[in-house]
């Protein structure tokens, strides 16, 4: 049976007075009965303020806290807590987590993930991995692929370093050694590192896109590089233009600033578009993109990605109403899945309903064994993209806000990070949330 997990938040000049006011958080949880009192786990997230120090901030507290064999976490230029984000400021936010030891491994660039299935020694399976990332990694997309690759399920949550200095990852296995590493100290400059967990381990995760679709899914029928063509056989351009009702002609201006504040969600090929589809909203199979341009000859609308005949795509806009109905939506589908009877569902502005989750997170294909009804919430991870934060939800710290008046008040970190991470997609401008779940 999982306890609460432990966690701490502070900030301070000096980063050696914000880890002693965490650790005295820490201490005084898990002296708590409801809390985990030797959770062997941490979790840890830093401000690139504390960059350059991350070394002797991971010595600190692995120094202090000797019972926590692990460590994993990274920088972002804003980490969270429960109920409070600390972005541009010196700070760090810590979590414990009581998972059984042989449910978790803590892996790196130097101390891979075993290729699935895995190697009779240990006999560890990854089922799902919390995975940090450098976003300067040569072919990251193929990697964070090949790491969903290497688990059960295909699912992966976490994010890529967000920071004006070092972009450092935290990976310390087994009382400060990984397997490998060798000489390595537990603090890792590119590549990627992060937690594969074990099929005994419980996790919903849920993405928010924050946006809302504006017209209907429709499939790409012509392309060329990262110009769309055709929507369903008619001229991409006419189709923005209908769906947002502009024109080009006479003064073309406020056609143009329509378009600059739309946005087009891309779903593979391949891919069963259901969250859009059915609910009106986007699941993790989407992936939101900017307009970077017009062509006029072509009738063709550009894209900041590549564009393949047979994907779909949805033209969709980004404002506050939209970021904060999402959010709540991710969170009442999370609450519904462990206490469908218990609560009642948050307004959303969505026709979402208990049947009608994108397939892609259902929790038998992403978050390992499914969560019983009246399991709680144990802790939980959130990462949102740095070009979110307080001022795209209405405040400073009304993100997590409205997660804790969602989810209540459970144990959470996180950071503010330079791309998402969920399923086996990168992201931009989107919060991936997960919970970990237990009896």
């Amino acid at each position: 049976m999982m306890k609460l997990f432990p966690s701490g938040h502070a900030t301070h000049p000096q980063w050696r007075m914000a880890a002693a006011l965490v650790l005295a958080q820490l201490r005084a949880q898990m002296a708590l009965p409801g809390y985990a009192p030797a959770p062997t786990l941490g979790l840890l997230y830093i401000t690139d303020h504390y960059a350059d120090e991350a070394q002797a901030l991971l010595d600190y507290l692995s120094g202090e806290l000797p019972e926590v064999t692990d460590w994993s976490g990274t920088v972002g230029v804003g980490v969270s807590a429960n109920n409070a984000e600390y972005f541009d400021e010196p700070a760090l936010s810590v979590m414990l987590l009581d998972v059984p030891a042989d449910q978790y491994r803590v892996f790196s660039g130097v101390a891979p993930l075993p290729t699935h299935p895995p190697h009779a020694a240990g006999g560890f399976t990854a089922h799902t991995a919390l995975v940090h990332a450098d976003g300067h990694t040569p072919e990251l997309a193929e990697l964070i692929h090949e790491v969903a690759e290497r688990t059960d399920t295909g699912y992966l949550f976490g994010g890529l370093t967000a920071s004006r200095s070092a972009s450092v990852q935290f990976a310390v296995g087994g009382n400060g050694n990984l397997a490998g590493q060798g000489a390595a100290t537990g603090v890792f400059d590119g590549g990627l590192s992060g937690v594969a967990f074990g099929p005994g381990v419980a996790l919903v995760s849920r993405v928010t896109q924050g946006c809302q679709p504006v017209g209907a899914l429709r499939a790409v029928t012509a392309a060329q590089e990262n110009v769309v063509l055709e929507l369903d056989g008619e001229p991409a351009l006419d189709v923005l233009l209908d769906t947002l009702e502009v024109s080009l002609e006479g003064d073309p201006q406020p056609a143009l600033r329509k378009v600059r504040a739309t946005l087009a969600g891309l779903v593979n090929a391949g891919e069963q578009p259901q969250g859009q589809r059915r609910t009106g909203h986007f699941g993790t199979d989407t992936r939101v993109r900017h307009i970077v341009g017009l062509d006029g000859s072509r009738r063709g609308v550009a894209l900041a990605d590549r564009v393949e005949t047979g994907m779909h795509l949805a033209f969709c806009q980004r404002n506050v109403a939209a970021a904060r109905a999402d959010l709540m939506r991710i969170c009442a589908e999370i609450r519904e899945e462990l206490e469908p009877e218990e609560l009642e569902p948050l307004h959303v502005v969505s026709d979402a309903d208990s049947d009608t989750q994108p397939a892609s997170l259902a929790p038998s294909a992403a978050t390992g064994p499914a969560p019983k009804p009246g399991q709680r919430i144990c802790g939980a991870v959130y990462v949102s993209c740095s070009g979110r934060g307080g001022p795209h939800f209405g405040g400073p710290s009304a993100e997590l806000q409205i997660v804790r008046h969602a989810l209540g008040d459970v144990p959470l970190v996180g950071f503010f990070a330079g791309g998402e991470i969920a399923h086996h997609h990168l992201y931009g401008y989107t919060g991936v949330l997960t919970v970990f779940v237990g009896d």
